[in-house]
């Protein structure tokens, strides 16, 4: 029998990234960060994704040994993602904001590193200064991930193909992965096909629209599945990772749970007709030059 598991997926570095991981974002207490992080391994997740402006790193590098001891894990079994705040997106900035990143997650490597945002934080979209902050910050954190052990992988977030089609002329190594919004509803078609012309690994949020398309009836299928279950399928058999984010350990489980199916052609398509075009539920740096 043909295995329809997708459990992984293989970066341009040779090194594999699991394809589900948990999203963190909103979590701001240890009570919470705690009760996550404990479901998540205990069912099998083995990415853990925040960012600097999440204001939880320090709590889940507090509170991730215990646990890694609790499930009998270690911390090379744990893929690791933050991401550098836009107000640190700077030559100087971004190289002490990593270094706060590692202390607060007490590690002495991330596994993926991204620039959370194409624009500096208290400039207006328009203003020419955010192409050189955004171009500056990677060449100082090409340098670190060039030294090979600190910063396993380099990569961007919410980058639109101009930003990326810029990168061209100043980088010496290309993004690893590109995290941005994937869901039926936004496509974001042009933007995987450039990512997958220059293998770059497309990373999904907001595979739920936020929780606003969990039950969205234009989405179910003949699988006994929940909506959640097959949006994110969805997003992995597109080839991309999936981040979903929640605080209830049942939908944590549920949300892991979606190796054991498969969306047929007639599945997909029927999704793809019943989508909305280009509804976006993040914000959108399309204006940010």
């Amino acid at each position: 029998m043909t295995s329809h598991k997708i459990s992984e997926f293989l970066l341009k570095t040779g090194c594999k990234m699991p394809a589900i991981g948990v999203g963190t974002f909103g979590m701001k207490t240890m009570e919470e960060v705690e009760v996550v992080l404990d479901a998540a391994l205990e069912c099998g997740y083995r990415l853990i994704d925040t960012a600097s402006v999440y204001r939880n790193e320090h709590l889940i590098g507090e509170c991730l040994p215990k646990l890694l001891m609790k499930h009998n894990l270690k911390r090379e079994d744990i893929f690791i993602t933050t991401k550098l705040s836009p107000k640190h997106l700077d030559e100087d900035l971004a190289l002490s904001a990593f270094e706060e990143s590692l202390q607060k997650l007490q590690l002495d490597y991330v596994d993926l590193y991204l620039i959370h945002w194409p624009g500096r934080k208290g400039k207006k979209v328009d203003d020419p200064i955010n192409q050189r902050c955004r171009m500056e910050a990677w060449k100082s954190l090409e340098k670190i991930y060039m030294e090979g052990r600190k910063m396993k992988h380099l990569g961007v977030s919410n980058y639109t193909i101009q930003h990326l089609e810029e990168m061209k002329s100043y980088t010496n190594i290309f993004p690893d992965v590109l995290q941005s919004e994937l869901h039926p509803d936004y496509l974001n078609s042009k933007v995987i096909d450039f990512c997958k012309s220059n293998n770059i690994h497309y990373q999904a949020y907001s595979s739920l629209g936020q929780g606003s398309l969990v039950s969205d009836e234009r989405f179910m299928t003949s699988h006994n599945k929940s909506v959640a279950q097959i949006l994110l399928r969805w997003g992995l058999q597109r080839g991309s990772s999936v981040l979903p984010k929640s605080t209830n350990p049942s939908h944590i489980r549920e949300n892991f749970l979606i190796n054991d199916f498969h969306l047929s052609a007639d599945d997909l398509q029927l999704i793809t007709d019943r989508s909305h075009s280009n509804h976006k539920f993040a914000w959108d740096s399309i204006h940010v030059v």
